[in-house]
C-alpha cells in the first residue's frame, strides 16, 4: 500500500480560495480512483469529491459547483480546488484511494487514506 499526504489547508476568511494537494507514493498512482472526504469532530466523514483513474469526477449535490476535484498522474498528486469558501466548509480534509480505479462517493471503497490537512474559514 503507498502513502498519501495532504498540504494546502490553513486557515481563511470567507469568500477565499484554497487549493489542496495528495502527494501519492507507492502503488501506481494512475490505477487508483481517488477521492477527497472531509470531517469534524461532531460529525461523520463527508464526502466532497471523487475522480477515476480516467479523470471522471463526482461531486455530491451540495457541493454548488464550489469544488473542483483534478490529477496530475505524472506528479502523483490529487488536487481539490475550493471557491467561495464559508465558515461550515472549516472541517479536517482527508484525500484517499480506491483500488476499484473508480470515481465513489462510498466511503468502504476507500482502502488508503492520508493524515489530513485542517482547513478553518473565518466569517
Amino acid at each position: 500500500q503507498g502513502q498519501l499526504v495532504e498540504s494546502g489547508g490553513g486557515l481563511v476568511q470567507a469568500g477565499g480560495t484554497l487549493r489542496l494537494s495528495c502527494q501519492g507514493s507507492g502503488r501506481s498512482f494512475s490505477d487508483l480512483g481517488m477521492g477527497w472526504w472531509r470531517q469534524t469532530h461532531e460529525e461523520e466523514r463527508e464526502f466532497v469529491a471523487s475522480i477515476s483513474w480516467r479523470g471522471e469526477p463526482l461531486y455530491p449535490k451540495s457541493a454548488k459547483g464550489r469544488f473542483s476535484i483534478s490529477r496530475d498522474n505524472a506528479k502523483n498528486t490529487l488536487y481539490l480546488q475550493i471557491n467561495n469558501l464559508q465558515p461550515e466548509d472549516t472541517a479536517i480534509y482527508y484525500c484517499a484511494a480506491n483500488h476499484l480505479a473508480v470515481s465513489t462517493n462510498y466511503l468502504n471503497d476507500y482502502e488508503t487514506w492520508g493524515q489530513g490537512t485542517q482547513v478553518t474559514v473565518s466569517s
